[in-house]
């Protein structure tokens, strides 16, 4: 669903170097045979970061929430809190906002299925955030054999 006038289409964008520099994470960890930090949040094979620049901060009112799956499968998608720096900082399990947002796409299905009563509040929650800052981060997980490639999500605002 494409966006109408007065409203503002912020896609989800793959974050490539962050997602790696996380992996990287992990896998020196592994090697090392070290411990993460108490808290530190590493990622599993099916997530991965997106972000969302807000071109517009203030004056944003939530409408919804445009979510595609190109197969069946499913997607939590998890805002962060962090301010990121990757070289200076990990992500932290405290940094996880929640409710999160489940969307999930059954076997020969065509709409995309999600809680609208968590997508609607996380949505909510999203304007207070875009205030303070002009990227959010979110960690998305895929599950039941979806791949980020089979995803085009945007937040969609009322400006």
């Amino acid at each position: 669903m494409a966006a109408e006038a007065g409203e503002l289409k912020l896609p989800f964008i793959h974050d490539d170097q962050l997602t790696r520099c996380m992996r990287l994470r992990a896998q020196s960890l592994q090697q090392k045979n070290a411990r993460p930090q108490d808290g530190e949040k590493l990622l599993h094979p099916n997530e991965h970061i997106y972000r969302v620049d807000f071109i517009r901060q203030h004056n944003l009112h939530f409408l919804r929430w445009d979510i595609q799956l190109e197969r069946s499968g499913k997607v939590t998608v998890t805002g962060t809190s962090q301010h990121w720096t990757p070289d200076l900082t990990h992500l932290m399990n405290r940094q996880l906002l929640e409710p999160v947002g489940i969307f999930w796409k059954k076997p020969g299905a065509k709409e995309v299925e999600y809680n609208e009563a968590d997508a609607q509040e996380f949505g909510e929650r999203l304007v207070e955030l875009a205030k303070i800052r002009k990227v959010m981060y979110f960690l998305l997980a895929f599950t039941d054999g979806l791949e980020p490639a089979q995803l085009k999500g945007s937040i969609i605002f009322k400006a």
